[in-house]
């Protein structure tokens, strides 16, 4: 129920101190002019960053200055570089400003100086994840000075994480470059060294199960120079305790074609808030050819580039970098919000028709998706895989004869190929006597998938030209009802009923709604003439258009209708959403999904319904 269209269309916490006088407000541009120049050159002092803390939203930084010499130091300056999307938002003990990306630091009256061997610190708050590089301490190299005529090195590549346990990860990055050679690099995790290796792989043991982690990596020349920080990388050991047993899956699709017509990218995510409402995303999708799984598009999935503006983390796309499209975009995401899980969706409407041949060898099949999940051009990208089969023994937009026990032998399969990631499903919400749910073993597969997405919308529609008019996602039945078991209640009792558990059940939830036109009649169960206009597709529009094309006129069965002219449409709301949430927590369900982004307001009110709903 899936369906896709042709593709080219369709706590805030802040950091203080208490005490008069030691928080620095941000100096305006202009006030740099006598800081630009160090006021003395000290190449025997060092400077060394630290993050304190990360709560999410923001960190605290503290940078540390020594006095290694063996005479008095009278004054500092620390220079250093944020990558774009990271800022100091305040200060203590030092006046911080900044140029752009440039950060200067320099030290109070009552700080600057500084006796042989003694230190001082300053600390700030800030925003985005990145670490700093480049630093300078009064106009030389922060570990101790630089070496004339010998370049410092490069920047390494921001290091991919693999093999994550609950107490291990395994990182992994591309070379400096350096004009004498490197010699070893220093691994930073939360900004804090932790070790120094001669190659360009580190595995860090020891960690705390269920924990953030930010590691970056700087590179030393044969001088002992060091260059500018890498990128960060964002870890989250596995296992651990849920700080909220009974916290609900809030799951999204985000549809590959989105990009182009809908103009719909990753960063709309952030901006609207619902990156930070959700729990994972469905990447919409990925084909089924051959009896493999196989790129939708693959100019959309990695190839686009992205300009800084349109770019999440404020990074433009360069013309050789070797991942581009959305699949960079979902990278640059998971850094800024680690605890979403990505999966890759395969099927759907249009693309379910490769399922029959894939499902006559489905360890050959899962194995293809395995490798196409984990290619290296994406590695570390997906959590796991969902298959969109619209419908196992059953018809869809074509009809599958593969047997009932098609889609338990694929799951099976699935499972023992993915091991401990993700392995879900999209199914049928059809709970008719002898309908689509009783079409398939649902039950027998339900024991190696992580959970179900069940498809609780599109169960009526214009397809039906002349109607009745009906709610396309009615969560309960009701009087003149057109067909017994088409609404979510039934669908979740019978598959409660065949023995799956109510905890791996998510209820889906559309984002868009389904119109008639010629329709007289306010309530539903009217006469019609066809389909209403829609922007894209007659019959169907987005919630965010028919919010205030045509405005809720009614409720029926627990979701919304709304008739305007001769427009007759049904659709859900953030009230509506709400009411469904409470059955999402009465049934015992897993939670949540929806489909798909781009039909929320540019606000992200229904994402919001349903995290606010699930809390």
């Amino acid at each position: 129920m899936n369906t896709q269209p042709p593709l080219h269309s369709t706590r805030f916490r802040l950091r203080s101190r208490a005490v008069a006088g030691l928080t620095a407000l941000l100096l305006p541009l202009a006030a740099m002019v006598g800081l630009a120049s160090p006021a003395e050159a000290a190449p025997s002092a060092t400077a060394t960053y630290t993050k304190v803390s990360d709560w999410g939203t923001g960190f605290e930084g503290k940078w540390t200055v020594k006095n290694t010499g063996t005479t008095s130091l009278s004054s500092w300056t620390v220079e250093w570089d944020f990558p774009s999307g990271t800022a100091v938002t305040s200060a203590w003990d030092a006046d911080v400003t900044s140029s752009g990306t440039h950060w200067t630091a320099k030290n109070k009256s009552y700080n600057g100086t500084l006796a042989a061997g003694a230190s001082v610190s300053f600390g700030f708050n800030g925003t985005g994840s990145g670490a700093p590089s480049g630093c300078k301490l009064n106009g030389a190299s922060c570990d101790g000075g630089s070496v004339p005529g010998d370049n410092p090195p490069s920047a390494p590549g921001t290091p991919s994480a693999s093999d994550i346990t609950n107490t291990s990860v395994k990182l992994t990055w591309t070379a400096a470059t350096d004009d004498k050679g490197i010699k070893n690099y220093d691994v930073l995790r939360d900004g804090a060294k932790i070790a120094t290796v001669t190659g360009t792989t580190y595995t860090n043991t020891g960690l705390t199960a269920g924990t953030d982690y930010s590691y970056a990596v700087q590179a030393r020349d044969t001088a002992d120079q060091t260059g500018p920080v890498s990128g960060a990388r964002a870890v989250r050991t596995t296992g651990g305790t849920n700080p909220d047993p009974g916290s609900k899956v809030k799951l999204g699709y985000f549809t590959e074609w989105g990009v182009y017509d809908r103009n719909y990218h990753v960063k709309n995510l952030v901006t609207s808030g619902s990156a930070s409402k959700i729990t994972h995303i469905n990447y919409a999708f990925g084909n089924v050819q051959g009896g493999k799984c196989t790129v939708g598009e693959a100019f959309p999935a990695y190839e686009k580039s992205y300009t800084a503006d349109q770019s999440v983390d404020g990074v433009a796309d360069t013309w050789d970098q070797p991942l581009r499209g959305n699949f960079n975009q979902l990278k640059k995401l998971k850094a800024q919000y680690p605890n979403i899980k990505v999966l890759w969706s395969f099927g759907g409407w249009t693309w379910s028709g490769g399922f029959g041949q894939a499902a006559a060898n489905p360890t050959a099949f899962a194995q293809s998706c395995y490798d196409l999940v984990n290619d290296p051009r994406w590695a570390g990208l997906f959590d796991g895989i969902d298959l969109d089969w619209e419908y196992p023994n059953a018809c869809g937009l074509s009809c599958d004869t593969s047997g009932a026990a098609s889609f338990k032998n694929m799951m099976q399969a699935m499972r023992a190929k993915f091991g401990s990631k993700l392995v879900t499903a999209a199914i049928t919400a059809d709970a008719s006597s002898g309908g689509k749910i009783d079409a398939a073993d649902y039950a027998g597969a339900a024991q190696y998938v992580d959970f179900y997405n069940v498809m609780t919308y599109d169960f009526f529609g214009a397809w039906a030209a002349q109607g009745p008019t009906a709610p396309h996602s009615p969560l309960t039945s009701y009087s003149g009802i057109p067909q017994q078991g088409f609404n979510s209640d039934a669908a979740i009792q019978k598959l409660k009923g065949k023995g799956i558990a109510g905890s791996k059940l998510n209820l889906g939830i559309g984002f868009y709604g389904r119109g008639w036109t010629g329709v007289t009649q306010a309530a539903p169960g009217g006469s019609a003439t066809g389909p209403a206009p829609g922007k894209y597709e007659q019959g169907i529009d987005d919630y965010k258009e028919l919010k205030t094309k045509c405005p809720a006129t009614g409720t029926v069965a627990g979701t919304a209708y709304a008739h305007c002219g001769t427009q007759w449409w049904s659709y859900d709301t953030p009230a509506t959403v709400s009411g469904k949430m409470n059955y999402v927590k009465s049934q015992g369900l897993k939670g949540a999904f929806f489909w798909e982004f781009s039909g929320d307001t540019s606000n992200g009110e229904l994402a919001n319904a349903i995290s606010s709903g699930l809390q």
